[in-house]
Protein backbone atom coordinates (compact mmCIF):
# COMPACT_ATOMS: atom_id res chain seq x y z
CA UNK A 1 0.00 0.00 0.00
CA UNK A 2 2.63 2.06 1.10
CA UNK A 3 4.38 1.60 -2.56
CA UNK A 4 0.85 2.87 -4.14
CA UNK A 5 0.61 5.94 -2.17
CA UNK A 6 4.30 7.19 -3.20
CA UNK A 7 3.63 6.30 -7.01
CA UNK A 8 0.25 8.35 -6.34
CA UNK A 9 2.21 11.19 -4.64
CA UNK A 10 4.79 10.89 -7.41
CA UNK A 11 2.26 11.49 -10.16
CA UNK A 12 0.32 14.54 -8.16
CA UNK A 13 3.97 16.10 -7.78
CA UNK A 14 4.21 16.28 -11.18
CA UNK A 15 1.13 17.14 -12.21
CA UNK A 16 2.05 19.99 -10.19
CA UNK A 17 5.15 20.64 -12.20
CA UNK A 18 3.74 20.60 -15.58
CA UNK A 19 0.84 23.13 -14.48
CA UNK A 20 3.59 25.61 -12.78
CA UNK A 21 5.99 25.37 -15.84
CA UNK A 22 5.10 23.78 -18.52
CA UNK A 23 3.55 25.96 -21.80
CA UNK A 24 1.51 23.43 -23.33
CA UNK A 25 0.45 21.98 -20.14
CA UNK A 26 -0.69 25.93 -18.55
CA UNK A 27 -3.12 26.51 -21.39
CA UNK A 28 -5.52 23.24 -20.75
CA UNK A 29 -8.97 23.87 -19.65
CA UNK A 30 -11.76 20.67 -19.14
CA UNK A 31 -12.79 22.22 -22.51
CA UNK A 32 -9.46 21.46 -24.33
CA UNK A 33 -8.88 17.54 -22.46
CA UNK A 34 -12.39 16.64 -23.69
CA UNK A 35 -11.68 15.15 -26.43
CA UNK A 36 -7.76 13.93 -26.04
CA UNK A 37 -9.67 12.35 -23.18
CA UNK A 38 -12.01 10.75 -25.04
CA UNK A 39 -9.39 9.36 -27.87
CA UNK A 40 -7.34 7.71 -24.79
CA UNK A 41 -11.02 6.16 -23.76
CA UNK A 42 -11.15 4.58 -27.34
CA UNK A 43 -7.47 3.39 -27.03
CA UNK A 44 -7.60 1.69 -24.03
CA UNK A 45 -10.64 -0.49 -25.81
CA UNK A 46 -8.43 -1.23 -28.77
CA UNK A 47 -5.90 -2.42 -26.49
CA UNK A 48 -8.59 -4.79 -24.27
CA UNK A 49 -10.07 -5.84 -27.90
CA UNK A 50 -6.75 -6.85 -29.08
CA UNK A 51 -5.79 -8.56 -25.60
CA UNK A 52 -2.47 -6.68 -25.28
CA UNK A 53 -1.97 -6.22 -21.75
CA UNK A 54 1.32 -3.56 -21.75
CA UNK A 55 -0.84 -1.56 -23.87
CA UNK A 56 -3.56 -1.45 -21.51
CA UNK A 57 -0.94 -0.66 -18.87
CA UNK A 58 -0.08 2.08 -20.68
CA UNK A 59 -3.44 3.49 -22.00
CA UNK A 60 -4.69 3.32 -17.95
CA UNK A 61 -1.87 5.71 -17.40
CA UNK A 62 -3.19 8.05 -19.65
CA UNK A 63 -6.77 7.82 -18.96
CA UNK A 64 -5.12 8.41 -14.77
CA UNK A 65 -2.72 11.55 -16.28
CA UNK A 66 -6.73 13.12 -17.20
CA UNK A 67 -8.45 12.34 -14.17
CA UNK A 68 -5.61 13.97 -12.16
CA UNK A 69 -5.38 17.07 -14.50
CA UNK A 70 -9.01 17.97 -14.51
CA UNK A 71 -8.80 17.66 -10.75
CA UNK A 72 -5.79 19.97 -10.86
CA UNK A 73 -7.99 22.45 -12.49
CA UNK A 74 -10.74 21.97 -10.52
CA UNK A 75 -8.46 22.66 -7.60
CA UNK A 76 -7.30 26.60 -9.02
CA UNK A 77 -10.48 27.19 -8.89
CA UNK A 78 -11.20 25.79 -5.52
CA UNK A 79 -14.14 23.56 -6.94
CA UNK A 80 -12.70 20.15 -5.81
CA UNK A 81 -9.99 18.54 -6.11
CA UNK A 82 -7.92 15.02 -6.60
CA UNK A 83 -9.06 14.17 -2.51
CA UNK A 84 -12.70 15.75 -3.55
CA UNK A 85 -12.71 12.98 -6.26
CA UNK A 86 -11.53 10.34 -4.54
CA UNK A 87 -14.31 10.90 -1.48
CA UNK A 88 -16.80 11.25 -3.37
CA UNK A 89 -15.91 8.33 -5.46
CA UNK A 90 -15.40 5.99 -1.99
CA UNK A 91 -18.99 7.59 -0.61
CA UNK A 92 -20.53 6.53 -3.97
CA UNK A 93 -19.39 2.42 -3.69
CA UNK A 94 -20.14 2.32 -0.03
CA UNK A 95 -23.40 3.29 -0.80
CA UNK A 96 -24.23 1.54 -3.96
CA UNK A 97 -22.89 -2.02 -2.36
CA UNK A 98 -25.43 -2.00 0.58
CA UNK A 99 -24.41 -6.11 0.41
CA UNK A 100 -20.79 -5.52 1.37
CA UNK A 101 -21.36 -2.10 3.83
CA UNK A 102 -24.71 -2.77 5.20
CA UNK A 103 -27.62 -5.41 5.69
CA UNK A 104 -29.42 -6.09 1.72
CA UNK A 105 -29.03 -9.58 1.08
CA UNK A 106 -27.95 -10.63 -2.95
CA UNK A 107 -28.22 -13.83 -4.27
CA UNK A 108 -26.28 -13.35 -8.00
CA UNK A 109 -24.60 -10.67 -9.81
CA UNK A 110 -27.72 -10.07 -11.02
CA UNK A 111 -29.64 -8.95 -7.95
CA UNK A 112 -26.20 -6.42 -7.43
CA UNK A 113 -26.78 -4.80 -11.00
CA UNK A 114 -30.45 -4.07 -10.04
CA UNK A 115 -29.93 -2.54 -7.19
CA UNK A 116 -27.45 -0.54 -8.33
CA UNK A 117 -29.47 1.01 -11.07
CA UNK A 118 -32.33 1.77 -8.32
CA UNK A 119 -29.76 3.35 -5.68
CA UNK A 120 -28.75 5.53 -8.48
CA UNK A 121 -32.59 6.13 -9.24
CA UNK A 122 -33.00 7.38 -5.48
CA UNK A 123 -29.48 9.58 -5.62
CA UNK A 124 -31.44 11.70 -8.94
CA UNK A 125 -27.97 11.83 -10.73
CA UNK A 126 -27.69 14.62 -12.57
CA UNK A 127 -30.96 16.06 -10.80
CA UNK A 128 -33.08 14.26 -12.80
CA UNK A 129 -34.80 11.00 -10.86
CA UNK A 130 -35.84 9.36 -14.27
CA UNK A 131 -34.51 6.44 -15.38
CA UNK A 132 -32.94 6.92 -18.32
CA UNK A 133 -31.79 9.98 -17.02
CA UNK A 134 -28.17 9.09 -16.27
CA UNK A 135 -27.91 7.73 -20.05
CA UNK A 136 -25.47 10.19 -21.16
CA UNK A 137 -26.76 11.98 -24.10
CA UNK A 138 -22.98 12.03 -25.87
CA UNK A 139 -22.37 8.12 -26.02
CA UNK A 140 -22.47 6.23 -29.38
CA UNK A 141 -25.53 5.15 -30.62
CA UNK A 142 -25.08 1.54 -30.48
CA UNK A 143 -23.39 1.73 -26.52
CA UNK A 144 -26.51 4.24 -25.73
CA UNK A 145 -29.47 2.00 -26.85
CA UNK A 146 -27.64 -0.89 -25.05
CA UNK A 147 -27.67 1.10 -21.85
CA UNK A 148 -31.37 2.58 -22.65
CA UNK A 149 -32.75 -1.25 -22.51
CA UNK A 150 -30.46 -2.17 -20.08
CA UNK A 151 -32.10 0.68 -17.71
CA UNK A 152 -35.74 -0.20 -18.37
CA UNK A 153 -34.93 -3.59 -17.67
CA UNK A 154 -34.07 -2.53 -13.94
CA UNK A 155 -37.56 -1.13 -13.45
CA UNK A 156 -39.04 -4.55 -15.09
CA UNK A 157 -40.05 -2.79 -18.85
CA UNK A 158 -38.68 -5.94 -20.79
CA UNK A 159 -39.40 -9.18 -22.09
CA UNK A 160 -41.27 -11.74 -20.10
CA UNK A 161 -39.86 -14.59 -22.22
CA UNK A 162 -36.63 -13.72 -24.48
CA UNK A 163 -36.93 -16.10 -27.16
CA UNK A 164 -40.42 -13.09 -28.02
CA UNK A 165 -37.36 -10.43 -29.33
CA UNK A 166 -37.29 -12.53 -32.58
CA UNK A 167 -40.96 -11.77 -33.48
CA UNK A 168 -40.25 -7.72 -32.89
CA UNK A 169 -36.70 -8.83 -35.15
CA UNK A 170 -39.31 -10.30 -37.62
CA UNK A 171 -41.91 -7.34 -37.60
CA UNK A 172 -39.07 -4.52 -38.60
CA UNK A 173 -37.79 -6.58 -41.06
CA UNK A 174 -40.73 -6.53 -42.52
CA UNK A 175 -41.45 -2.91 -42.15
CA UNK A 176 -38.06 -1.90 -43.47
CA UNK A 177 -38.35 -3.78 -46.55
CA UNK A 178 -41.82 -2.36 -46.77
CA UNK A 179 -40.51 1.38 -46.96
CA UNK A 180 -37.57 0.09 -48.66
CA UNK A 181 -40.24 -0.60 -51.66
CA UNK A 182 -42.30 2.14 -51.18
CA UNK A 183 -38.72 4.30 -52.06
CA UNK A 184 -39.27 6.30 -49.02
CA UNK A 185 -35.65 7.16 -47.51
CA UNK A 186 -36.50 9.01 -44.26
CA UNK A 187 -38.92 6.32 -42.81
CA UNK A 188 -36.36 4.13 -44.76
CA UNK A 189 -33.73 5.01 -42.38
CA UNK A 190 -36.21 4.75 -39.11
CA UNK A 191 -36.75 1.30 -39.98
CA UNK A 192 -33.17 0.44 -40.02
CA UNK A 193 -32.83 2.27 -37.18
CA UNK A 194 -35.80 -0.07 -35.20
CA UNK A 195 -34.13 -2.95 -36.56
CA UNK A 196 -30.78 -1.97 -35.12
CA UNK A 197 -32.26 -1.22 -31.61
CA UNK A 198 -34.40 -4.41 -31.71
CA UNK A 199 -31.05 -6.34 -32.64
CA UNK A 200 -29.23 -4.96 -29.91
CA UNK A 201 -32.21 -5.85 -27.37
CA UNK A 202 -31.81 -9.25 -29.21
CA UNK A 203 -28.39 -9.06 -27.95
CA UNK A 204 -28.42 -8.07 -25.03
CA UNK A 205 -31.87 -10.76 -23.67
CA UNK A 206 -28.94 -13.23 -24.95
CA UNK A 207 -26.02 -12.12 -22.57
CA UNK A 208 -24.17 -10.76 -25.26
CA UNK A 209 -22.81 -7.31 -25.57
CA UNK A 210 -23.34 -6.10 -29.30
CA UNK A 211 -20.26 -3.33 -28.89
CA UNK A 212 -17.59 -6.23 -28.88
CA UNK A 213 -19.66 -7.94 -31.20
CA UNK A 214 -19.62 -5.88 -33.50
CA UNK A 215 -15.80 -5.28 -32.84
CA UNK A 216 -15.23 -8.80 -33.64
CA UNK A 217 -16.58 -8.73 -36.78
CA UNK A 218 -15.10 -5.46 -37.64
CA UNK A 219 -11.49 -6.88 -37.39
CA UNK A 220 -12.23 -10.38 -38.68
CA UNK A 221 -13.55 -8.33 -41.78
CA UNK A 222 -10.32 -5.95 -42.03
CA UNK A 223 -8.20 -9.11 -41.45
CA UNK A 224 -9.48 -10.99 -44.35
CA UNK A 225 -9.81 -7.92 -46.68
CA UNK A 226 -5.99 -7.30 -45.80
CA UNK A 227 -4.99 -11.13 -46.79
CA UNK A 228 -7.29 -10.38 -49.93
CA UNK A 229 -5.45 -7.11 -50.63
CA UNK A 230 -1.57 -8.64 -49.63
CA UNK A 231 -2.54 -11.14 -52.12
CA UNK A 232 -3.46 -9.45 -54.64
CA UNK A 233 -0.49 -6.85 -54.43
CA UNK A 234 2.04 -10.34 -54.68
CA UNK A 235 -0.03 -11.27 -57.69
CA UNK A 236 0.98 -7.77 -59.38
CA UNK A 237 -2.80 -6.90 -59.77
CA UNK A 238 -4.93 -4.14 -58.46
CA UNK A 239 -8.23 -4.78 -56.69
CA UNK A 240 -10.27 -2.45 -58.85
CA UNK A 241 -8.92 -4.60 -61.67
CA UNK A 242 -10.49 -7.85 -60.28
CA UNK A 243 -14.02 -9.14 -60.34
CA UNK A 244 -16.08 -9.86 -57.32
CA UNK A 245 -15.44 -14.12 -58.50
CA UNK A 246 -11.99 -13.20 -58.29
CA UNK A 247 -11.94 -11.96 -55.43
CA UNK A 248 -13.72 -14.15 -53.48
CA UNK A 249 -11.53 -16.83 -54.47
CA UNK A 250 -8.90 -14.98 -52.33
CA UNK A 251 -11.98 -14.16 -49.61
CA UNK A 252 -12.62 -18.01 -49.24
CA UNK A 253 -8.65 -18.34 -48.54
CA UNK A 254 -8.82 -15.51 -46.22
CA UNK A 255 -11.90 -17.59 -43.96
CA UNK A 256 -10.25 -20.69 -43.89
CA UNK A 257 -7.03 -18.97 -42.58
CA UNK A 258 -9.12 -17.18 -40.20
CA UNK A 259 -10.72 -19.92 -38.17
Amino acid sequence: MEEKLRAFGRLLQIMDDLRAQCPWDKKQTFESLRTLTIEEVYELADAITKKENQEIKKELGDILLHIVFYAKIGSETNEFDISDVINSLCDKLVYRHPHIYGDVKVNNDVDVADNWEKLKLDEGESGEKTVLGGVPDNLPALIKAYRIQDKARGVGFDWDVKEQIWEKVNEEIGELKHEIDQMDQDKTEKEFGDLFFSLINASRLYGVNPENALEQTNQKFINRFNYLESQTIRQGRSLRDMNLDEMNVIWEEAKKLDK
